[in-house]
């Protein structure tokens, strides 16, 4: 990246804190014992890996014995959907209820269930903006209900869902409730006391931390079945030695962050709000994707008609602004979001998809160099496509 090139895609992955980092170091070095060994060595290790357990529970009004340290949160979502509805399946609870927008880490691991496990898959409806209403979800759930898997912030279009009602709804029915929470928790405090039969998966690399670390955070481990089995790691919920350095990582990546947003959030929210008003002013044949309000504070997304998205992104790369089409996971993909298809987005429209996604250095030079250049972009990529 060169002095020219602003990066607008956070919600892909952020760069690494350098406190955090900071605090990573010395158990690369000097403290890289292993957690599991009695020794002096291994006792630093365990100490700080206990330390990072609880600075997070408590970050969360959770118990320490209630977080379990994953490699991201796809393993979190793999291990909250296989381990719990594995468990339920021996009380004769074969039914999972999950919504269409789901990252594909939940998405695809449930549809694994359903077709080599023999679970029965549900989607729930959505509004247009891509939002579970919690009625559907009472509605829906049955005396099988193995578990409910709903995203709290949808990662392609910003959407919020109301993730601590439906918990509660899910909790007065003795359901499991499991939210893929890596994007809200970036931006919004959790409250585990809200979430009573409840897991939420988080992954560090989204708020400024390390990659290739998360967490899935259980109200009662009793109700997972490891899918991850060896040594006795993390209770023997998940096995695997220990990336103490990571681990450190996200803990301290977790605390400031919740920190910095405090004053960050409505700075966000503001640039967010002057890109989408800009956007949908000054560019014919362009809409919003996802909820006007209930969004991420850091999340513009957009569709343009009779335009091919991988074009519009080659272009923006060029002129020194890093976008995405939607999901780091299917950039590059010539099919439409299948978020996109799932909110009624018809085709024309579905493959002109863009998402700004802003993060803690983003400045209001960059975003009006970005409002400058993106019409004449599109129109461009018009001619191309």
């Amino acid at each position: 990246m060169n002095d020219r090139t602003i990066y607008f895609d956070h919600a892909a992955t952020t760069p690494l804190d350098t406190a955090v980092m900071n605090a990573m170091l010395p158990y690369f070095s000097d403290d890289f014992g292993n957690t599991s060994s009695t020794h002096w060595y291994g006792q630093r290790a365990e100490s700080a890996l206990e330390g990072a357990r609880k600075k997070i529970a408590d970050s969360m009004n959770a118990n320490a014995n209630k977080i379990i340290f994953t490699s991201g949160g796809t393993e979190s979502d793999n291990l909250a959907l296989r381990g719990c509805a594995r468990k339920q399946l021996l009380a004769n609870k074969d039914h999972i209820l999950v919504s269409p927008v789901e990252h594909p880490a939940v998405k695809m691991t449930a549809e694994y269930l359903a077709q080599y496990e023999g679970f029965s898959l549900e989607y729930l409806p959505v509004d247009s903006f891509g939002i579970v209403d919690p009625i559907d979800v009472e509605k829906r759930i049955k005396s099988t209900t193995a578990m409910v898997s709903v995203i709290a912030a949808q990662n392609e279009i910003g959407s919020i869902n109301p993730i601590s009602e439906l918990a509660r709804i899910c909790a007065e029915r003795g359901v499991v409730f499991h939210t893929d929470a890596v994007q809200y928790a970036a931006h919004f405090p959790l409250d585990f006391r809200k979430f009573p039969t409840g897991m939420i998966s988080l992954g560090a690399h989204k708020f400024y931390g390390p990659k290739g670390v998360g967490a899935l955070i259980v109200s009662d481990s009793s109700a997972l079945i490891p899918t991850q089995t060896g040594g006795g790691q993390e209770a023997g919920r998940r096995a695997g030695t220990h990336n103490t350095p990571l681990i450190v990582g996200m803990a301290s990546a977790y605390e400031i962050n919740i920190s910095a947003n405090n004053s960050n959030i409505e700075r966000m929210r503001q640039l967010r709000d002057r890109i989408i008003t800009g956007v949908l002013d000054e560019i014919p044949h362009s809409k919003l994707t996802g909820h006007p309000q209930l969004r991420l504070p850091n999340h513009a997304s957009f569709i343009f008609e009779r335009l091919d998205a991988n074009i519009l992104l080659m272009l923006l790369d060029q002129a020194g602004f890093c976008c995405s089409s939607g999901s780091a996971c299917k950039s590059g993909n010539p099919k439409p979001s299948e978020i996109l298809n799932s909110i009624g987005v018809s085709p024309d429209w579905a493959l002109g998809s863009l998402r700004v996604t802003l993060g803690r250095s983003n400045t209001e030079e960059d975003v009006e160099r970005f409002l400058v250049s993106l019409p004449g972009l599109v129109e461009r990529g018009r001619l191309l496509s």
